[in-house]
């Protein structure tokens, strides 16, 4: 398992669009990926999940990966909120 926090950076947060970006990387991975935000876990392969989380900018996520590729999950997962989700 392997962990890290990021700062959602982008200014309209985890709408949609963005929310959909982040799912579609972390589908592309054969580790459980989730996020925990507000004591709550939140899994991130999941839209709506990550839409009823109501993530906003500025708003600090950690991210969770375990399984046999869990180290370049996480890491893409954190490139993407770094590269604000395409906004």
């Amino acid at each position: 398992m392997v962990s890290q926090k990021v700062t959602v950076q982008n200014p309209s947060g985890l709408h949609l669009r963005p929310a959909g970006i982040l799912c579609n990387e972390a589908v592309k991975y054969k580790a459980h990926t989730s996020f925990v935000f507000r004591g709550n876990t939140t899994n991130v392969k999941s839209v709506l999940s990550v839409l009823g989380a109501c993530i906003k900018f500025g708003d600090e996520l950690e991210f969770i990966c375990e399984g046999e590729d869990e180290e370049e999950a996480l890491e893409a997962l954190i490139k993407c909120v770094n590269d604000r989700l395409g906004e």
